[in-house]
């Protein structure tokens, strides 16, 4: 059996537990930007508030039912994700994070599901404050399915799906465009050959569906069927791609504005390449312009290239961007988002060499990267960096209504009057 543990509502429930007053309010998070819809709380989701949603289209409704915006605050939303983890860590069962607020657990052993799953949901809620639902089913995304189910019971938080009649009538319920892995395209796919709900999908023919949706359809379809063939795992994968955005705060009408913004994305890149001892071959760079101003003249910029030697040096990757940008960036537009993309990726230790390759130097630059990054670790974000990422820090996104760092600041933590 495994199950699957689900923060609700994470983001808004993270600036809930700070604020007592924000119980029963609808709350709302915003992107980097403070453009979007991010997170929602059940009441923001009653109000008719959609994921993704640009937020100044709804300011009659945030107004009109005083719903409480928040700017991401990441620092914070990492900090108790890492309290959640450290709880279902300490369970002793397999775990495996899947996100900053979902995580797999292996409850092969276990007797009673529910009251395992149940002692572990009032557990995090009273060390975090956070609440949270557990899913427990045969496989993984049937125990997506069940969690699902569990955030309908927000008092228990609790369902485990895992009788042949149960799984077959929730099934028969639940929309093919909600199941695990079944993106937007299958799901648009399967709605042309009338199958709507996870039922109809699960017992469709398996050699029809390894034919139309290769393996992964394939296993997705196994699944629902109640054959295991996605492993809980212990270790964390690797990403495949990095991508690293912003939309800014003012649209940007110069090269070099856009320039450091690029710069300081390809060195976010690169650190979290090397976070995951990764290095990547293909760098790509995009630069659009407002897409909400239809009187204005519009422009994507798209292009790539591929490095000699594949790399997480912050001065291969950063140069490779700078190249990128100059190819795409045309003077007559302003620029709202911008972005770095890393592909190609594969373990360090499994680079391929070129006739080219000095040993002496890249031993070098590797101890320069090890030395970079243990000083930024130690003394804060970007106290090494490099100079084409512009002397003056102004941050080109705005953060108008951050909450404080309650859990990662000296300076911010809550203080109790006695």
């Amino acid at each position: 059996m495994i199950a699957l543990a689900d923060c609700n509502n994470f983001y808004a429930s993270c600036e809930r537990v700070f604020n007592s007053k924000l119980k029963n309010k609808p709350i709302i998070v915003l992107s980097n930007n403070d453009g979007c819809i991010i997170a929602r709380s059940n009441e923001a989701k009653a109000l008719g508030l959609l994921m993704g949603e640009p937020v100044f289209k709804k300011k009659s409704i945030i107004d009109k039912y005083q719903v409480h915006v928040f700017s991401s605050n990441f620092a914070l939303y990492g900090d108790m994700s890492n309290r959640v983890m450290s709880i279902l860590i300490q369970e002793g069962l397999q775990t495996e994070i899947y996100s900053i607020d979902e995580a797999f657990l292996n409850f092969s052993g276990i007797n009673d599901y529910a009251l395992r799953a149940s002692t572990m949901v009032k557990k995090i809620k009273k060390c975090t404050g956070l609440p949270i639902s557990i899913g427990v089913s045969k496989t993984k995304t049937l125990a997506k399915i069940a969690n699902h189910l569990a955030k309908n019971d927000p008092i228990n938080g609790v369902f485990c799906l895992t009788e042949p009649d149960l799984i077959n009538e929730s099934l028969k319920k639940f929309p093919i465009e909600k199941v695990w892995g079944i993106g937007k395209q299958y799901a648009l796919f399967l709605k042309k050959h009338n199958i709507n709900t996870a039922y109809q999908f699960m017992r469709l023919n398996s050699d029809w569906v390894k034919q139309n949706m290769t393996i992964v359809g394939s296993k997705i379809h196994r699944e629902l069927n109640g054959e295991a063939c996605f492993d809980v795992s212990n270790q964390k994968s690797a990403k495949k791609s990095i991508c690293t955005s912003r939309s800014f705060n003012k649209d940007i009408d110069n090269f070099n504005g856009l320039k450091e913004a690029v710069m300081i994305y390809a060195a976010r890149c690169s650190e979290k390449l090397r976070l995951q001892k990764s290095v990547a071959s293909f760098i790509s760079v995009f630069i659009q312009t407002n897409r909400f101003k239809d009187r204005c003249n519009q422009y994507q910029g798209y292009h790539g290239i591929k490095l000699d030697r594949a790399s997480n040096d912050i001065f291969d990757i950063s140069n490779a961007a700078y190249s990128v940008l100059k190819l795409i960036y045309k003077k007559e537009f302003n620029y709202k988002k911008a972005g770095v993309i890393i592909s190609g990726i594969v373990p360090e230790n499994s680079v391929q060499l070129s006739i080219f390759y000095k040993e002496n130097n890249t031993f070098v630059r590797n101890e320069l990267m090890k030395s970079i990054d243990g000083i930024n670790k130690r003394m804060g974000k970007d106290t090494v960096f490099l100079l084409g990422q512009g002397i003056k820090k102004k941050s080109t996104f705005k953060k108008e209504k951050n909450s404080s760092n309650y859990t990662t600041r000296w300076s911010e933590l809550l203080e109790v009057k006695a």
